[in-house]
């Protein structure tokens, strides 16, 4: 288990309101809780790894350079995206972009929206749920490719309301 999947369930446990969760690997006990504590320690995520054995080799550690922070094309990308508007998911469940396989998609970039138009769709337990625009604009991107599994509140396109 990696540092970005301890973050992930951090997030999950976070979002489901559970109050205390506990993971025991192999290797690894985690503890989070969450709630309301006003401790100190408020927000402090638990990781205790358990004992294993040492390595037969030493370890060696190489220096790290931390280059200067010079601006990238994703900095630039994001100021002049500035006036988008992203349009998220309001459940979790399975993308999809049409109908059916032998339909057209509801929008693709480029396509001009107006308000109450449906822009895809998320099958959640079984039943599929349209999911209309509450804004009027063209698309600009498509964040999400089709048939792909979504979580609640995760961008699904790029919307210039102008």
């Amino acid at each position: 288990m990696d540092i970005k999947d301890i973050q992930n369930l951090i997030k999950f446990v976070a979002k489901s309101g559970a109050q205390e969760v506990k993971l025991e690997m192999e290797d690894i006990k985690i503890t989070i809780k969450t709630g309301s504590d006003h401790s100190a320690s408020e927000g402090f995520q638990g990781v205790q790894p358990l004992p294993v054995a040492a390595p037969a080799t030493p370890a060696v550690t190489l220096p790290v350079e931390i280059a200067p922070a010079v601006p990238t094309t994703e900095t630039v990308k994001e100021t002049e995206e500035d006036h988008l508007i992203t349009i998220k998911s309001p459940i979790i469940g399975t993308f999809y972009r049409k109908s059916a396989p032998d339909k057209p998609s509801f929008v693709e970039v480029g396509s001009t929206i107006k308000e109450g138009d449906v822009l895809c769709v998320i099958e959640a337990m079984k039943l599929f749920n349209e999911i209309e625009s509450e804004l009027s604009g063209t698309i600009v991107k498509i964040l999400v490719d089709d048939a792909s599994p979504v979580e609640f509140d995760q961008p699904l396109f790029l919307l210039n309301p102008a």
